[in-house]
């Protein structure tokens, strides 16, 4: 049986980050960037993933922020990704990608950068 594989995402609504991590090494890395749901289906089907982290927005308070477009990204995601989707408060990620994403030129974005600490997090606390 082969480990279960993992997909990190940082929503954004012009930008959509994307990590993979494996269930033997539990090591979340940066991997692309997508612009558009179609695009993030297609990195689902091809890499075969079997569970979804998705980074939830909340406000510093911890209420969900009501976005209708993050909204309307989660019900299609749910309705054609087919995989399982776990929710992760990513509040401070997109800062700590920023801490940790050193210069502009170098090879994971911002939004790739999110989605792993999303993802490992995720990982560290199952």
């Amino acid at each position: 049986m082969e480990d279960k594989k993992y997909l990190g995402i940082d929503w954004g609504e012009k930008r959509i980050g994307l990590a993979l991590a494996d269930e033997e090494t539990c090591l979340a890395l940066p991997f692309k960037t997508v612009a558009t749901l179609n695009e993030l289906l297609e990195v689902i089907k091809e890499e075969e993933i079997d569970e979804i982290v998705l980074g939830s927005p909340r406000k510093m308070n911890g209420d969900v922020a009501n976005n209708p477009l993050w909204l309307s990204f989660v019900e299609e995601l749910k309705a054609k990704g087919g995989k399982p989707v776990n929710f992760l408060d990513e509040r401070l990620s997109s800062l700590a990608a920023d801490a940790l994403g050193g210069e502009k030129k170098e090879v994971a974005s911002r939004d790739e950068i999110a989605a792993t600490i999303i993802l490992q997090d995720y990982l560290d606390s199952n």
